[in-house]
């Protein structure tokens, strides 16, 4: 069986975000990324279901250079094989799911993996747009999965509760946090991944259905005010919430 496992490179969610000169993405200067979180659920997916029923793992990322740093992290947390479909561009996501699924429909892998979304731009529509283009179903928020022959039954988070989804292979799943503990590297994955070899290909489409016009930083949260500390500072606290901060 072939498991194919789709990753991001996004800054570290600690990085203080600044807008770059260009007002339309954040300047990269000082900012450390990291391989988005959710994708690491999804990686630790795709080995428990290699160690478990045998085949071939395969990581793909779209992106720059940068990106063959989370390609070396799945790398060294055991995947096999990697590719960076390599640009420069930034492209929305219809664009990236389209560079995914061509590749994707060459791998012929019976499951896809993805994190939900992504922590940068959080849109939650690169997996659903590749199982789509790819015509094979897929299973969002994923919080449980079990292989059974060419059948998959996938527990998922649903508004006030859970859901159990079953589907056929070829299938494609959005991993959700709380489907696995992801296991960390040890040494000697580290270093064989930093050997370890990454095909490069170039994207076979690049015209973005979308356009960011503009990106700003959120307003900075107004100062606090503190009216009194016991019952008799409720009439006052009623009143600014109605005149001044007008909530009620």
């Amino acid at each position: 069986m072939k498991f194919a496992v789709c990753v991001s490179q996004v800054p570290d969610t600690t990085t203080k975000v600044k807008i770059g000169s260009d007002g339309k993405t954040i300047d990269p200067a000082g900012v450390t990324y990291i391989i988005n979180p959710y994708d690491e659920f999804a990686v630790e997916a795709a080995l428990q279901l290699k160690e478990k029923n045998g085949g071939e793992t395969i990581v793909i990322s779209v992106g720059s250079d940068k990106n063959k740093e989370a390609i070396k992290k799945a790398y060294a947390m055991g995947i096999e094989k990697g590719i960076l479909i390599k640009t420069e561009a930034e492209m929305d996501s219809y664009t990236v799911a389209r560079n995914l699924a061509d590749v994707l429909k060459d791998i012929n892998a019976d499951v896809v993996f993805f994190g939900k979304q992504s922590i940068d731009y959080d849109d939650s529509q690169v997996g659903n747009l590749t199982a789509e283009m790819l015509g094979i179903p897929s299973i969002s928020v994923v919080v449980s999965l079990n292989l059974e022959g060419s059948k998959l039954i996938c527990e998922r988070e649903i508004e006030g509760g859970k859901e159990v989804v079953e589907s056929v292979l070829p299938a494609a799943i959005c991993a959700q946090r709380g489907l696995n503990n992801p296991r960390y590297p040890n040494l000697k994955g580290i270093m064989a991944a930093k050997s370890k070899p990454i095909e490069e290909r170039q994207p076979t489409y690049t015209e973005n259905k979308t356009e960011v016009l503009t990106m700003t930083l959120p307003k900075p949260k107004a100062k606090g005010k503190i009216v009194g500390t016991d019952a008799s500072a409720v009439p006052e606290l009623v009143k600014l919430l109605r005149e001044e901060a007008k909530v009620i």
